[in-house]
């Protein structure tokens, strides 16, 4: 799908990952509705970005309801970018269940929602492309991330499913995977460094990423070094093992 005078709704837009999604699609000439919680940093944003004019629509989509109301007052767009997030504490048991609610809300039950809406316009153009930004942990998933790698799991797992279903419809279903990603993110704002010689991607390798997987229709995309990589693949089909070895890489923790 060419970007070129496309319209993308992006959430999560004024966190670090969002910036670098946003600036990289704005270059590549699409027009985006920009969607984050503060208007001030999203009319900021919106006005540094290249191209435009782009669209802010501010909103909270911790909250019930705001999915629906952000998909209304979005309008028509070609491309979803599905990239707010929340992180899910340091484990399970140590979460409410309000914060356990808002955090299946946030990493998958509005990007779900916001597909369910954007889905019947993009069938009718016959033209579309959706992304969701998963992560790794939803393959290796980390010692102490059971809630938030379990959202994860579940968002890869939707949008491969929802790619296969809309088969040769004209609509692209992507799930971008990030792994460490240094300045930014989920991993970047825990403040945690990841095991030895395991490397990080930056903000702006996740952006590229995007871009070509709604340019090159890529259904599956890992963004990370080569070394991690092939540990997380690893650990995917042999879980014990890999928790062994991801414990020895960080000292034992």
């Amino acid at each position: 799908m060419k970007l070129n005078g496309k319209t993308t709704l992006l959430t999560g837009a004024t966190g670090g990952l969002g910036r670098a999604i946003g600036a990289e699609l704005a270059s590549a000439g699409t027009t985006l509705i920009l969607s984050a919680r503060s208007r001030e940093q999203l009319d900021q944003l919106a006005g540094e970005l290249p191209g435009g004019p782009h669209r802010v629509v501010p909103a909270d989509v911790s909250t019930e309801g705001a999915a629906e109301s952000l998909a209304e007052e979005a309008g028509e767009f070609d491309v979803l970018i599905a990239n707010a997030g929340v992180g899910g504490g340091e484990a399970i048991e140590e979460n409410s269940a309000e914060a356990i609610k808002r955090v299946s809300r946030v990493n998958l039950e509005v990007p779900m929602l916001l597909a369910a809406a954007a889905r019947n316009g993009m069938l009718e153009r016959g033209d579309g492309h959706m992304v969701f930004i998963s992560s790794l942990a939803g393959k290796a998933i980390p010692v102490g991330s059971a809630l938030y790698a379990a959202t994860k799991a579940g968002l890869r797992a939707f949008a491969l499913g929802l790619r296969a279903d809309l088969h040769e419809s004209g609509v692209g279903v992507s799930s971008v995977n990030p792994g460490f990603v240094r300045e930014a993110g989920m991993f970047h704002d825990s403040g945690g460094r990841p095991p030895a010689k395991m490397g990080t991607a930056s903000p702006e390798d996740v952006a590229r990423a995007v871009r070509e997987a709604i340019e090159n229709d890529r259904a599956d995309v890992d963004v990370a070094p080569i070394q991690q990589k092939a540990f997380v693949n690893f650990a995917y089909h042999f879980h014990g093992l890999g928790k062994r070895i991801e414990r020895a890489l960080s000292g034992g923790r």
